[in-house]
């Protein structure tokens, strides 16, 4: 029986630069940092909210074939990959801190009927999601 997501992936341009703004800038803490054969590399950092849930920051490449790597690296240049979606208990407040640190913003906080959400980027150009909820739930009304 599946208990719950362990591990998501995050393609990135360069995991030192990556790691770096995952930790220094996001908030969350280094968990491995391998290197396997054939100079795989697995690193991966954790929310220390969340520490249960590993974000695997990798390159595109082995095992995907050559032709979607080359995809995959024109779509980070075009800053067109989905990152992670965050929970935030202030929105206005972490896109305040965030756009301090130098994080680009495609939206600012914007009210929605699930809550509050800003779209930033990655320093590898990956749209990530900041989202505080709504004091109340959702109905398919809410979007009519």
């Amino acid at each position: 029986m599946i208990t719950n997501i362990s591990i998501v992936s995050v393609f990135v341009k360069d995991i030192d630069e990556s790691k770096r703004f995952y930790v220094d800038v996001l908030g969350f803490e280094e968990k491995d940092d391998i290197t396997l054969g054939d100079g795989y590399r697995w690193c991966t950092v954790v929310h220390p909210n969340q520490p249960e849930l590993q974000v695997s920051l990798a390159i595109p490449g082995p095992p995907f074939p050559d032709e979607l790597v080359t995809a995959m690296r024109r779509a980070l240049d075009s800053g067109g990959l989905n990152g992670l979606g965050m929970s935030v208990d202030d929105c206005e407040k972490t896109y305040a801190e965030l756009t301090a640190k130098g994080v680009e913003f495609l939206q600012p906080p914007s009210a929605r009927p699930y809550g509050t959400e800003a779209v930033c980027r990655d320093n590898s150009g990956n749209w990530v999601v900041l989202v505080q909820e709504a004091d109340r739930k959702v109905v398919a009304a809410d979007f009519a």
